[in-house]
Order: C-alpha cells, then structure tokens, then sequence
C-alpha cells in the first residue's frame, strides 16, 4: 500500500481536513493520545506502519483537534533495537506528510547526565549525538540523502516551546540528547563518556525520526520526559518498569507545556 493509499485511509475515518502537525510518543506516554478529541486507528488497520512491539506503548494514531488545532499523535514508536531497522519509522512519518502536516514534535523518556535535571523533570532537545552510528538513510539513492543537521531542532519550535514552558510555570532547560542502540541499558562507562563528549540525557529513540524527518522536510522539536539518572550516577535500579512507572511525572509537565504551545500557534 502505497502512502497515498494509507492517506486516504486516514481521511476516510478521520475526514479530509489537512493535520497541523504530528506527534510521537514514547515509553510511558501514550496516554497523552487521549489528549486529542478525534479518531483512533489501529496500526493494524494501516498497513506498513510499525506493530510497536514495546510495553507502555500503544499503537495506535489518534487524529483530531487538540487546543483548537488538528493533530495526528502516534501513539508508540518503533526502535531500532527491535529489528535492527533504523528507518522503522519512515512510513509513518511520510503518512504524516500526507496528512498535510509541516512539523512534528518528537517524545520520549530518557536519562538525565546531570544533576540538576532530576526525575520527573523535561528536556527540550536542542541537538544530539548518534552514538550508535546507524543511520536510516543508509541504502538511500541520490544526492537528498546528504541531510544537512545543522539546525536539525527548528530554532523557531523550539523558541515557542520554551514560551509555551514559561507561560505555565514549567521549566524546561535544553540539552543535548545520546541515541544509544539498546535494548540493553548504558554502562556507567558510557555514561561518561556520554558526558565528556557534551551529552545531558540519553536514550534510545529519536534521533532516526529526526534525521527521516528532515530527510522528508518536516521541521523537528523534540521533547525528553526524564525518568532516571544515568548508570553510575544514583543509586537507583533501572530498568524498563521504572522508566514507564516514572515517565507519567515528566507527562503530566509535557502535556502543559503542549497545550500551552498548540493555544499560542496562529490560525492556518
């Protein structure tokens, strides 16, 4: 099936308004889907998109208003570690272009490197590093493939976020965000490492749809909800339950700061 195809699958039950912008949650947040007054669809029922095959998601795509605004939300991600596939979520970003959208604000539950982004805190992404070195282009034809990053996070998105952080009260500092393969967590030694080569959280999402989605030219924000502190640097135990039993305090900010951006956008 072909993206047009799934598009109008999509306008088939959600109607044929064009979305503003998409978002894709990660582990934990997916009940941020139910934020949107609209439409739910099954990933089963849409063809090519990725089975999120990872617990505290849910897959699905909810299409409808959220602050007066017309949205598509994924409601899980696929990751590289459950395949090997680092362009697992290309299709469903190229559906988000068919949809109509411009932008997409990318989510996920991380860990912090530093001490004063604690747990249940929030992280605007102003750059990242590839540690993993797999890149979703690789096999690409043509000279498109050459994806300039500078600028990657949309200087103008991200400006907004932070106003929308300030008009609620929410703090929300910027860092710079380590893609890790998984699925095993980080070691204490890459953790310091991390942090010598300039890292304030790490994960392992996101940075292949940011690099799909300027590859497709959709302008990129990206959120953090901080659910740990890196290996070696508490004395918690991590693991995947503590990350999805964290990441509802990082939500509830997240959703805040989400509304209160979705209000500020000027009328289409």
């Amino acid at each position: 099936m072909t993206t047009e195809d799934l598009a109008a699958l999509v306008r088939a039950r959600a109607g044929d308004a064009p979305v503003r912008l998409g978002l894709v949650l990660g582990s934990g947040l997916g009940h941020l889907a139910g934020m949107v007054e609209g439409v739910a669809i099954p990933y089963a029922d849409l063809p090519g998109l990725p089975q999120a095959g990872v617990s505290g998601h849910d897959p699905q795509l909810v299409v409808g208003m959220l602050e007066g605004q017309r949205v598509a939300v994924f409601g899980g991600r696929a990751h590289y570690y459950e395949q090997g596939d680092a362009a697992a979520m290309r299709p469903a970003l190229e559906l988000l272009r068919a949809l109509g959208a411009d932008s997409v604000i990318l989510t996920n539950a991380a860990g912090s490197l530093r001490a004063d982004l604690p747990p249940g805190g929030i992280m605007l992404l102003a750059d990242h590093i590839n540690f993993s070195g797999r890149n979703p282009l690789i096999g690409e034809a043509g000279d498109a493939r050459f994806v300039p990053m500078t600028g990657a996070y949309d200087p103008a998105l991200r400006a907004a976020l932070r106003a929308a952080a300030a008009a609620t009260g929410e703090a929300l500092p910027e860092g710079v965000y380590a893609w890790f393969s998984g699925p095993s967590f980080e070691t204490p030694a890459e953790i310091r490492a991390a942090r010598i080569l300039g890292a304030d959280a790490v994960g392992m999402s996101t940075v292949p749809e940011v690099i799909l989605a300027r590859f497709l030219g959709l302008r990129v924000a990206a959120l953090s909800a901080i659910t740990n502190m890196g290996a070696g640097l508490s004395d918690e135990a991590i693991s995947h339950h503590h990350t999805k039993a964290m990441a509802p305090l990082g939500a509830a900010r997240l959703e805040r700061v989400l509304r209160a951006f979705l209000r500020a956008l000027p009328p289409v």
